[in-house]
Order: structure tokens, then sequence, then C-alpha cells
């Protein structure tokens, strides 16, 4: 058991014999052992040497055991150090390798996964290896993961890893759309709206990227997705470029006290709007759909309207363009 602090089997055997008594010499640890006399002998110079024991000056000469504290766990320490060092130096290593075979084989450079699956799986270890910050393209209607479902993104936020999300508008005509948004943001996502998104897109430390090679529909659909695990390459430094002009153009999403998900803006005016009024409008910002808004707060299209027609009449709004403008001019949001 003690392998790991450098003792080998019958060392240890003797030194936690020491431990058990006050003191013993090398005919008694022989006797209790079934060790020879001379090699039992040999073993306590050995631990004496280790600083595992140490000689009293009693005749016979006896040993005594040392405090496992002392003697132990600063060896374990500097061998938990060497290990850690040796395993940074390995991974270094591994990393030289697979950057070499990526520029003598293409094929390092790219692997294909097929099946909802192996992408759910490939898409749990992108995250858990991540360090630094994960950038996400959500579209509607899942793939293979559900929203709501990805648990390993609320494991890497904990531990310190950055999420950058970019939701297409049709995502929250998904049911519970709205809540799981809510409930990543605050945890701690960084969340953003755009009108659409070209392609699903996950990306862990710009050195790695899981995106679709072909087009696929959503879960249930008789074809099964194929998609691509990227290495680092000039075709994942495209991809994430292209993450970064669409999150400058993008609405930031924040998540108000009262649970909803609210586009941003500057507030300078009194809020004369109810809370219904308030989640509506921040749903309407966001760009998401009438019939959406209707599902996600449980009213009819039609109440929908008339709330929106509302909002207008005390905006001095037009068109629901100068709605989202004066909301954000006068701080409704």
């Amino acid at each position: 058991m003690l392998e790991a602090a450098g003792l080998t089997a019958v060392e240890e055997t003797v030194y936690r014999l020491l431990i058990t008594t006050a003191s013993a010499t090398a005919d008694e640890i022989a006797s209790q052992t079934g060790l020879a006399p001379g090699e039992a002998e040999g073993i306590l110079a050995t631990l004496a040497t280790q600083g595992l024991a140490s000689p009293t000056d009693r005749q016979p000469r006896q040993f005594t055991a040392a405090s496992p504290d002392v003697a132990l766990l600063p060896r374990l320490q500097r061998n938990a150090d060497a290990l850690d060092q040796a395993r940074a130096a390995v991974t270094d290593l591994l990393e030289s390798y697979r950057s070499t075979r990526r520029r003598q084989d293409a094929g390092q450079l790219i692997e294909v996964i097929t099946g909802a699956g192996a992408l759910r799986q490939h898409l749990r270890q992108l995250q858990d290896n991540a360090r630094h910050e994960m950038l996400w393209f959500c579209k509607a209607q899942y793939v293979a993961m559900p929203s709501g479902s990805n648990g390993a993104e609320y494991e890497a936020l904990a531990r310190g890893v950055r999420y950058r999300v970019l939701y297409e508008r049709a995502f929250f005509d998904d049911d519970g759309a709205v809540d799981n948004v809510v409930k990543g943001v605050r945890a701690g996502e960084v969340a953003r709206s755009v009108p659409h998104l070209p392609l699903r897109l996950a990306v862990a430390d710009r050195a790695m990227a899981i995106c679709p090679l072909v087009p696929g529909g959503p879960y249930g659909s008789p074809s099964e997705p194929t998609a691509a695990l990227l290495r680092d390459s000039n075709l994942l430094e495209a991809l994430t470029a292209l993450f970064e002009r669409y999150w400058e153009d993008a609405v930031p999403l924040h998540v108000s006290d009262s649970g909803t998900v609210d586009a941003a803006g500057d507030a300078d005016d009194t809020d004369p709007l109810g809370e219904t009024d308030r989640r509506l409008l921040s749903l309407l910002v966001a760009g998401v759909a009438d019939k959406a808004i209707a599902s996600q707060m449980g009213l009819s299209r039609r109440t929908v309207q008339r709330h929106i027609q509302h909002m207008m009449t005390l905006a001095g709004a037009a068109t629901r363009m100068q709605l989202a403008w004066q909301a954000a001019r006068r701080g409704w949001l």
C-alpha cells in the first residue's frame, strides 16, 4: 500500500511492526516476520537511512519508528509534485506528437462523428476538457442534445470556464427554451441573440471544435447526424472568426430578477409597464415570434398582440421596431 511512498512490501511490513511497538531489535523483528536476522538488520538500516526509523542508545541496538506524518507525508507530496510535472511533460509531448502528425497526415485534423449518441459523448468530452472558454452556436430544434440537458456546461462554469453562447431567434420557439436560457445565464453563461445562425458549432479553448458536416434535421429524423471533430487548423480558425463576427452584431441577453430574458438597453425613464408587459417586451426585443411568446407565457396570440399594441401606444411607436427603440431609450427593458 505504501509503494507510492517508495517502500517495498517487506520494508512496509517492518515499518508497520515498528509502529505497533515502542521499539524492537533486529532479532525481534526477525522472529515476528520470519526474516533472517541479518536481513532484518539490513531493512532496519534502510528505514533509518530513509528517515522512517531511528536506532536507540540501548543495547542490544533497538529501533523506533518515526511518525508517519513526518516521515511519509512530505515524501508523498514530493512524489505527487514529480507526478504532476511528469504529467505536464507528457501532455506537452502528446501535443507535439499530435501537431507533427497533423502536419504529416490531414486525417489527424478531422475526425468524423456519426450518430446522436456519439455526438453527445464527444460534446461532453469537449466541455470536460475545456480549461478557458467555450463558444456555442445554438440553433433551433436539437439534433443530439435537448435544450437544458447539457449538465457539462454547469460543471465547467463552476470550475471557471467561460461560456459565450449565441442563440438564433427560432431557438426560443422550443418548449422551455427561455427557462433554460435563464438558468444558463444565472449560472454564468454570457448569452446573445441573432436572427439566424448558419450552422451548429461548439469550440473549446479555440483548439478543438465540433460542427456538422452535412445539414441535419431535428432529433428523431430518419438520418443520423454526422459531425466533424476539428483540431487546430486554418479551418478551425475560420470557424472561430465566424463566431466572433456574429457575436459582434448580436443582441446581449440578461436575466432580470423576475427571471425573464432581457435584451440590453440604456435606462433613464420611469417604467410604466407591468410584469407581464416587461417579460413580453423582453422576448419581443430578443426576436421571439408572437406564437412562441404566447406559448412561453401561457397566453393566446391575440392577448400577446393586444399587449404589444398597448405598449406601442404608451411609447408613441408606429411599428414594433420603433417600440424596441423606445423601450431601450426609456429604460423599459
